[in-house]
C-alpha cells in the first residue's frame, strides 16, 4: 500500500511541475519564473551582474490632442547592465494608453524601443498616464509617461 501511496505522489507531483512549465508564456508575455534574478530580500546579491535596462526619456508629452486623434511615441532604451535584458510586459491601467515592447533577449550594449500608442477617444482635458515596464533587471519595474492635454472637436 506504501508503494501505491508513494507511485500516486511522485505522479502528482511530476504532473505539477510538467504543467507549470506549460505556463511560462502566456498571452505573449515571459514569465518571471523563467528569469534568473539573483537579488535577495536584504539586497546584498550580486546586482552588477545584472541588466539593467536605461531609457534616453521616461516623458513624452504629445502636447495638445484633438479627442480621438490618436498619437504614438517610441521610447528608446538600451540594455546597460551585463546579462541579457527580458522584457516580460509593458502594460497601462488604461485602456486609451497600450504599449508594444521587443520579446526578444537585448543583449548587453543593445538598444530597442518600447512603441506606446495613445487614443484619447473619449476622453479630454489633461491626462497623465503610466506605462509600467517590468524585466529581469533591478529594479524590476520602470515606469514611463505620457501626457497630452485633449480637446473636444
Amino acid at each position: 500500500m506504501w508503494k501505491y501511496k508513494l507511485f500516486v505522489f511522485l505522479f502528482s507531483a511530476l504532473l505539477l511541475v510538467t504543467l507549470d512549465g506549460c505556463n511560462n508564456k502566456k498571452d505573449g508575455k515571459l514569465s518571471p519564473s523563467l528569469i534568473h534574478n539573483p537579488n535577495t530580500a536584504d539586497g546584498s546579491g550580486d546586482l552588477e551582474s545584472l541588466p539593467k535596462i536605461v531609457f534616453s526619456t521616461t516623458t513624452h508629452d504629445f502636447g495638445e490632442l484633438q479627442q480621438g486623434e490618436t498619437a504614438m511615441y517610441a521610447f528608446k532604451f538600451k540594455n546597460e547592465g551585463k546579462s541579457d535584458l527580458l522584457i516580460s510586459e509593458a502594460t497601462s491601467g488604461c485602456k486609451c494608453t497600450s504599449a508594444k515592447y521587443p520579446k526578444e533577449v537585448i543583449k548587453p550594449g543593445e538598444e530597442g524601443r518600447i512603441e506606446v500608442t495613445f487614443d484619447p477617444t473619449g476622453i479630454r482635458g489633461f491626462q497623465h498616464k503610466m506605462i509600467t515596464v517590468v524585466t529581469n533587471g533591478q529594479p524590476n519595474v520602470t515606469p514611463l509617461y505620457v501626457k497630452a492635454n485633449v480637446k473636444f472637436k
